[in-house]
C-alpha cells in the first residue's frame, strides 16, 4: 500500500536524489567508471527496444479510440529515441566527443516531460480534442520527424554545438521547466488514480517524478561519476514504468485464436465484450457492483444502441466508440448515495436533481480517463430530449450530439420493457407505441424510425437480448462465461 500512497511517488523522486547528494559528498565513494562500451550497449539496446515497445503502444492506444495512450507512447517513444542518440553518440565510439550526448540526453526528457504533460489534460480541452482527430497521423508523422532528427544529428554532430543547453540560465530554465510540468503531471494523474484506481496513472505519476530526479542530477552531477550514472538507470526505469504500466492497463488476456474470433463473431454479447477496452470492463463492473439494475441494463442498451447505429449507416470507428460509451453512460451513478440509487419509493425534489448529476458525474470522470469526444457525448448527453427539456444541458434538436440521440432511444426502450419494483415491464408494443408518441419532443425522430424499421425486419433484434439479458447479468461473469466456453 506504500507505493501507492502519494509517500510512494515521494519517495521515489527524493531518494535516489539523497543517494545522488551523499555520493556527491564523498569523493572516495563517487568514483569515475569511465565505460563508453558499456555505456554505448546498455543505453542503445535498452532504449531501441523503448522504440519498438512505444510504437506498438502507440498503435494499440489508436485502436483502443483513447488519446492518452497515444499521447504517452509519443512521450516514451521520444524519451526512447533521443536517448538512444545519447547511446549512440558515446564519446569514442561511434563519434568523437561533441555535444551531441548531453544535448541528446536534455532533449529526450524536455520531450518526454511535454508529451506527459500534454497527455494530462482533459480530453474537452481545444488541443486535445484536435489531437484526437489527428489520432492516426500523430504516431507516424512524429517517429518520422524523430528519426530524421536523429540520423542528421548522428551524421553531422556539429549542427547541436548552437544549442547552448549546458549554458547558463538556459539550462536552469529548463530545469525549472521540466521540474513545473512534471510536477503538474504527477498531481493530476494522482489525483485522478485517487479515484479510479488505474495502475497506469500511478506509473506515469512515478515516470513523472523520475524525470524531475534526472534533470536535477544532470544539471548538478560530473560525467562518469558513480552519482551521474544514475540518471540513466532513472530515465530507463520511467521509461520502463510507463510500459508496464500500459500493458496492465491495455493489454487483452487472450490468444490469437481468441483475437481472431473476436474479429469474425456474430454473437451480440460476444460482440460488446471483445469490442470494449480493459479500462472500460473495470468501469462496468465498478457500476454493476453498485447498481445490480445497471449490470444487465448496460448490456442491454448496448446491444439496442449498436443494431440502431448500424441502420442509421454509422461507421465501424463510431460503433466502436458507441459500444464502449453506452455499456458505461451510467458510470455516473457511482458518485450517487446507495440509499437514493436503490430506493425503493418516489424520489424527492432534491433526490431527483441529485441522481440527476450523474451525465455530469460520468462526464468528468471519463474526459480525465482519456475517452474521446463521441463516448464523452453519450456519457454527459443521452438524457437531453429533443425539444430543449432534457438534462444536464438542456440541449436541443440537433444540437444533441447523433450517439446520445441514438441511446436515448435504446435506454428509454430498455426502460420500458424492463421489469422495475414500482411497476411490471411494458409489451415490445407498448414500448414503440410510446417513442413513436414522443419523437419530435423527447427523441430525434429518425432515430425512432429507425428503430422501429430494424425491429419489424428482425425481430430477434429486440427479443434476444430480453431472454439472454437479465437484471444480474454483468459483464464479468459474461467474461468469465466466454473464457470457459472458449478454453
Amino acid at each position: 500500500m506504500f507505493f501507492r500512497s502519494i509517500l510512494g511517488p515521494i519517495f521515489a523522486v527524493i531518494f535516489p536524489f539523497l543517494l545522488f547528494g551523499y555520493l556527491r559528498m564523498d569523493t572516495a565513494l563517487d568514483r569515475q567508471i569511465v565505460l563508453p562500451s558499456g555505456h554505448f550497449y546498455i543505453v542503445s539496446s535498452v532504449a531501441i527496444l523503448g522504440i519498438v515497445i512505444a510504437i506498438s503502444v502507440g498503435v494499440a492506444g489508436s485502436r483502443l479510440r483513447n488519446i492518452k495512450v497515444t499521447l504517452l507512447s509519443l512521450a516514451f517513444l521520444s524519451l526512447a529515441a533521443i536517448f538512444a542518440v545519447h547511446g549512440l553518440s558515446t564519446p569514442h565510439f561511434l563519434l568523437h566527443e561533441t555535444h551531441l550526448p548531453g544535448v541528446a540526453a536534455q532533449v529526450s526528457i524536455l520531450l518526454a516531460t511535454f508529451w506527459l504533460w500534454l497527455s494530462s489534460f482533459t480530453t474537452d480541452r481545444p488541443l486535445i480534442e484536435y489531437l484526437s482527430h489527428q489520432q492516426r497521423l500523430l504516431l507516424p508523422v512524429w517517429a518520422l520527424i524523430l528519426t530524421s532528427v536523429g540520423t542528421v544529428s548522428m551524421f553531422f554532430p556539429h549542427l547541436v554545438d548552437v544549442i547552448q543547453l549546458d549554458s547558463r540560465p538556459i539550462n536552469w530554465l529548463l530545469t525549472l521547466t521540466t521540474i513545473l510540468l512534471n510536477s503538474i503531471t504527477m498531481y493530476r494523474y494522482y489525483h485522478s488514480y485517487q479515484y479510479s484506481q488505474f495502475p497506469l496513472q500511478l506509473s506515469i505519476v512515478y515516470s513523472s517524478g523520475w524525470l524531475i530526479t534526472s534533470q536535477l542530477i544532470m544539471q548538478l552531477g560530473e560525467t562518469w561519476r558513480i552519482s551521474w550514472w544514475i540518471y540513466h538507470f532513472l530515465l530507463l526505469a520511467s521509461m520502463i514504468v510507463m510500459i508496464v504500466g500500459l500493458i496492465r492497463q491495455y493489454a487483452m488476456k487472450q490468444s490469437l485464436a481468441g483475437a481472431l474470433r473476436a474479429l469474425f463473431t456474430t454473437d451480440p454479447i460476444e460482440r460488446i465484450t471483445n469490442s470494449i477496452s480493459p479500462s472500460v470492463k473495470a468501469l462496468v463492473i465498478a457500476t454493476e457492483t453498485k447498481d445490480r439494475y445497471t449490470a444487465g441494463h448496460n448490456f442491454r442498451v448496448t446491444m439496442y444502441a449498436l443494431k440502431l447505429g448500424e441502420e442509421l449507416k454509422l461507421k465501424p470507428d463510431q460503433l466502436r466508440a458507441l459500444a464502449q460509451g453506452t455499456i458505461i453512460h451510467d458510470v455516473g451513478k457511482l458518485n450517487i448515495p446507495d440509499s437514493i440509487l436503490n430506493k425503493p419509493g418516489k424520489l424527492s425534489t432534491e433526490e431527483r436533481a441529485l441522481i440527476e448529476m450523474h451525465t455530469v458525474k460520468g462526464y468528468e470522470m471519463c474526459k480525465n480517463l482519456g475517452f474521446m469526444k463521441d463516448e464523452l457525448s453519450i456519457i454527459r448527453s443521452h438524457h437531453e430530449k429533443w425539444d430543449g427539456s432534457g438534462y444536464p444541458d438542456h440541449l436541443q434538436g440537433k444540437n444533441i450530439p447523433l450517439m446520445a440521440r441514438i441511446v436515448s432511444v435504446a435506454d428509454v426502450y430498455d426502460a420500458l420493457t424492463s421489469n422495475r419494483a414500482y411497476r411490471t415491464a411494458w409489451s415490445h408494443q407498448e414500448a414503440i407505441a410510446f417513442l413513436l408518441k414522443n419523437k419530435g419532443s423527447h427523441f430525434d425522430g429518425s432515430c425512432v424510425e429507425a428503430w422501429v424499421r430494424v425491429c419489424e425486419r428482425d425481430p430477434s433484434v429486440y427479443q434476444y437480448p430480453a431472454m439472454m439479458i437479465n437484471d444480474d447479468t454483468s459483464i464479468s461473469l459474461v467474461s468469465s462465461k466466454e473464457n470457459v466456453h472458449h478454453g
